[in-house]
């Protein structure tokens, strides 16, 4: 973290199981996409930089203090078109039903996967183990499949090998979801496929699932099932103005510099601070946001100062060289 690559947001080190979630179910730009739980926020960015701009991505973590973190990291990497919560599951289902084209829950688990690389998780798992997290993890789930569209893909993952937390949790959601179907995914070499054998009354269909060992990846160890809602795929809303469009004159001075033009019917102001929200999204009152949209600056008196957050969305040919 103390690189000057790093501090410009040109890349972020994760471990090579963890990279592999996001990659299974890639958005396409313009996609509505929620990271559920999201921190520190290696998916997440991966996820928005393949939006391209387009969409909207949502990173959400329950904990303030862990998605203050998460919005550091996606503000670093230049993303624009994003929402930053600190929401838990119930709330965030309430606000946007049937809402997302993808959905990707890392979910909260006994780090069985990481004891190898984390020897002080055997500690923590020896406090809370499998039996304290299944709940919750079907908990989490249930609320996500709610928030998916038909048609949407959902990608379940944990770092742990129970098979409580894993093809037990995936085999409730399909006997509770009628309307959710397990994908097969294409396996490379390492992975290895789910074990319905290791959960009572499981389906062969949990085979579909992929389970990956350190013993025969060059990672630590990750469970993974994707997931699609069943029913016809809806037409996307055309967006339209929220609000009556405001201007800004100074703003609007210090971006006639750039290349970069703005929409401003997707202008957010608030406490003197302004943002451009993604797509034009609405915020709904319900939700506590940590971030709606790109911070662009503050309109002070004399001048508008940009933020560090603006800085780093922005690409070099969309400034004037001096």
């Amino acid at each position: 973290g103390r690189h000057p690559y790093y501090s410009a947001g040109l890349y972020y080190i994760q471990e090579p199981s963890a990279m592999v979630p996001a990659s299974l179910l890639s958005p396409l730009p313009g996609d509505k996409v929620l990271d559920l739980c999201a921190a520190p926020g290696g998916k997440a960015t991966e996820w928005g930089s393949q939006l391209k701009g387009e969409g909207v991505l949502f990173a959400n973590d329950i904990s303030s203090s862990r998605a203050k973190a998460l919005l550091k990291n996606l503000e670093m990497a230049g993303i624009k078109n994003l929402f930053v919560t600190a929401e838990t599951p119930e709330r965030l289902a309430a606000s946007y039903p049937s809402y997302f084209d993808k959905i990707l829950i890392d979910a909260p688990c006994s780090g069985e996967g990481m004891f190898r690389k984390e020897n002080q998780l055997i500690k923590s798992w020896e406090k809370k183990g499998p039996k304290d997290y299944k709940d919750l993890q079907k908990e989490i789930l249930s609320y996500g499949v709610s928030m998916l569209k038909p048609k949407g893909k959902l990608l379940y993952s944990t770092c742990t090998f129970s098979p409580e937390e894993n093809e037990g949790v995936i085999d409730f959601l399909l006997k509770t979801n009628p309307d959710m179907e397990l994908l097969p995914i294409n396996k490379k070499q390492g992975f290895s496929c789910g074990r319905p054998d290791l959960i009572k009354g499981g389906g062969e269909e949990l085979k579909r699932c992929i389970r990956l060992y350190p013993h025969s990846i060059k990672g630590e160890g990750h469970f993974m099932a994707l997931l699609q809602k069943k029913g016809r795929e809806m037409k996307k809303k055309e967006s339209s103005p929220f609000h009556n469009i405001q201007r800004f004159p100074k703003m609007d001075g210090f971006f006639s510099s750039l290349s970069w033009k703005i929409d401003p019917s997707r202008i957010f102001e608030k406490e003197g601070y302004l943002y451009y929200l993604p797509d034009k999204e609405v915020p709904k009152k319900s939700i506590r946001y940590l971030r709606t949209g790109l911070l662009l600056g503050e309109e002070r008196k004399n001048a508008f100062v940009p933020s560090q957050a603006l800085a780093m969305a922005l690409k070099p040919e969309e400034c004037q060289k001096v």
